[in-house]
């Protein structure tokens, strides 16, 4: 069945970027809830320390709405740059997420700079197309160490505060980096990552989704590998 394009301008950008625009807009909507919430909260808990409260915008800036959003951001990070890289030379046997067990693949071709609408950096060659093949994991493995960064240092901010409001002594950058609260916030999170990917791996194997480039055909069997 043939999908026909819209004519209009509007419609046919929105038709085009659907999957991103509804997924950013999800992002925002989520974002702009959980510093909502984690703003009160977070008073919540300054009230209890006998510490003056944040206003938002002042809220935004802290520790506690940097090290919340950093924590989960780079688990994403991190979920998606593995999943890039193990999926490269990684099987399982009829699963829609993984490549073909014996076939060659259309992503393992070498790339032609001949094509006519071929990317500038395919063209170019030597390094610049080296590090064009494994763009993708780059960037995923980058987003991962600025998010675990920036989830180290409002951490950091956070835990300071705790500390001396009970009289303790405070810790650097990297002495919370040593910390077992550190590592808890984040492995709790990278294990929930990992779980997604196993679930929706194995899942579709036996399971399917009509009209989803993440399912198999609805009549493929069970060993039947890729998408």
């Amino acid at each position: 069945m043939t999908q026909h394009t819209p004519k209009s301008p509007l419609r046919r950008f929105l038709y085009e970027n659907g999957l991103s625009l509804v997924i950013t807009t999800m992002v925002l909507l989520t974002l702009g809830g959980q510093t909502l919430t984690g703003w009160h909260d977070y008073n919540d808990e300054l009230k209890q320390m006998h510490l003056p409260e944040l206003g938002l915008g002042k809220y935004v800036r802290s520790g506690h709405w940097v090290e919340a959003t950093f924590e989960n951001w780079e688990s994403e990070f991190l979920q998606m740059a593995l999943y890039v890289v193990l999926t490269v030379k990684l099987r399982q046997k009829g699963s829609a997420e993984s490549k073909k067990l014996d076939e060659a693949e259309e992503v393992d071709r070498e790339p032609d700079p001949s094509k006519p609408d071929a990317p500038g950096p395919v063209k170019q060659g030597g390094i610049v197309l080296w590090l064009y093949q494994y763009s993708l994991s780059i960037a995923f493995f980058v987003l991962f160490l600025c998010a675990f960064a920036l989830h180290a240092q409002g951490g950091m901010e956070v835990y300071n505060i705790e500390q001396q409001a009970n009289g303790e002594p405070t810790v650097s950058y990297w002495g919370y980096l040593g910390t077992s609260r550190f590592w808890f916030e984040s492995l709790q999170n990278w294990q929930s990552e990992f779980l997604s990917i196993v679930s929706i791996v194995v899942l579709s194997i036996w399971l399917r989704q009509k009209g989803s480039p993440e399912s198999k055909p609805v009549d493929a069997s069970y060993s039947e590998t890729g998408k």
